[in-house]
């Protein structure tokens, strides 16, 4: 489904309401005699582990959202920020009870492998390639991400890659495979870093490089690089789209996995309010991240990895 701009569904029937993953009560009885700590019953005082990409804790949204999740259920939501490919190790580890990453590749392999259940689409921002005013590469306003990474490439121009089998690292290497090129040399500098001091490093260097929308907004007030090459968002190119998704640990590999908080943290921040108020956020007045769990027209492949088929459609 095309990731573009679009109104957030402010207020949603009953019956949708009842497609989103989780409920409002975890361990009580629907009953108004439970009053409000019915919703608590059995998980009050609880941590919830959440391993999650470093853009979702570096711009700031997890601590805005957070504490209308902890005061529901009188729980705590301990967020370890990693980059895609940490934060779902620490999962396969048993570290973690639910993940929330960006790079669909890397959660079909999770999920396949056994060790993610109930994925959702949560929301999306995209990518964009950001480099020195100067623009020495020649690259701004070009329609295409693969034909801006071949010219800093031709050019020689410093990129700064973080290098860290993050959702942003996946998105790159990808690009330059569209691209036909394998980058190496002096100019090509992989930092092993999140996203925060990548492009840090690369604004040391009048680099480019490439960024998550949301984390280059929450930061650019702090550094000289601008935006070169739009995604989506913009109008850009449909091959820069970032979506998120969450999916829980699956109980059955991890039994310490706490999957009862864990579907009622997915139920909520799939919700209507909760994808509201990741709309809502923003950041010198700009929109980071743009809700997905609530639409009009719900994608249904969400739930399986891609490539997966069903017994019946052989019939």
């Amino acid at each position: 489904m095309p990731i573009q701009r679009r109104e957030f569904i402010a207020a949603i029937g009953t019956g949708a309401l009842a497609t989103t993953a989780g409920c409002s009560q975890i361990g009580g009885s629907n009953s108004q005699s439970d009053g409000e700590s019915g919703g608590q019953a059995g998980v009050a005082g609880e941590t919830l582990t959440l391993t999650t990409t470093t853009s979702t804790y570096d711009t700031g949204l997890l601590d805005e959202i957070h504490p209308d999740f902890e005061d529901m259920y009188g729980v705590s939501v301990d967020a370890v920020a990693q980059g895609t490919g940490a934060a779902l190790e620490s999962a396969r580890n048993g570290d973690s009870d639910v993940v929330m990453v960006h790079a669909r590749g890397l959660e079909d392999e999770f999920m396949r492998n056994g060790y993610g259940i109930n994925r959702r689409d949560l929301m999306f921002n995209d990518f964009v390639i950001v480099g020195p005013e100067s623009d020495p590469a020649g690259i701004q306003g070009m329609s295409s991400a693969t034909e801006a990474l071949n010219a800093i490439a031709d050019s020689g121009a410093p990129f700064v890659s973080r290098g860290d089998n993050s959702g942003t690292h996946t998105k790159e290497l990808n690009l330059w495979e569209a691209a036909g090129t394998d980058p190496g040399g002096d100019w090509y500098q992989e930092t092993g870093t999140g996203m925060g001091e990548a492009l840090n490093v690369a604004n040391q260097q009048d680099a480019y490089t490439l960024s998550d929308r949301g984390t280059f907004i929450s930061q650019r007030s702090e550094i000289d690089l601008v935006i070169l090459v739009q995604g989506p968002i913009e109008d850009g190119p449909e091959i820069l789209a970032n979506p998120y998704g969450i999916m829980a640990v699956n109980p059955g590999v991890h039994d310490n996995a706490n999957y009862d908080l864990a579907m009622a943290y997915i139920g909520w921040i799939t919700s209507p309010g909760a994808q509201d108020a990741i709309s809502s956020y923003q950041v010198n007045g700009e929109q980071l991240f743009f809700p997905e769990a609530v639409s009009e027209d719900p994608n249904f492949q969400q739930y399986v990895p891609e490539g997966w088929s069903s017994n019946s459609s052989d019939e």
